[in-house]
């Protein structure tokens, strides 16, 4: 089981994953994605504690981008670990997604 705490950073509700991040516990992601796009107009999902993620991971991260891109929020993901960038750039997410070395960027 990996680890999901969300807080409020700045003008951002930020989501820290850590672990892995497989169908296990996706689920709980996906929950605290789209509860943080609910709450904040701003999402970051730092992903620099992630050490795998399997496509049901990457489908949490792609239902919070197309809500949020739906509602004109933003969702960015800040700090990615090369486990994360490696299957994104794969699936050809990284040209999608909004990716930052750090939240302020």
């Amino acid at each position: 089981m990996g680890q999901c705490i969300t807080e409020k950073v700045g003008q951002y509700l930020v989501i820290r994953l850590g672990g892995e991040v497989d169908l296990s516990w996706s689920q709980d992601v996906r929950e605290a994605v789209l509860d943080a796009l609910d709450r904040s107009p701003r999402v970051a999902v730092h992903l620099a504690g992630v050490t795998y993620i399997d496509s049901s991971g990457i489908a949490a991260l792609v239902e919070g981008f197309q809500r949020a891109r739906g509602k004109g929020q933003s969702f960015v993901l800040v700090e990615c670990s090369e486990a994360v960038l490696a299957v994104l750039r794969l699936a050809r997410l990284d040209k999608v997604f909004s990716l930052r070395e750090r939240l302020e960027d």
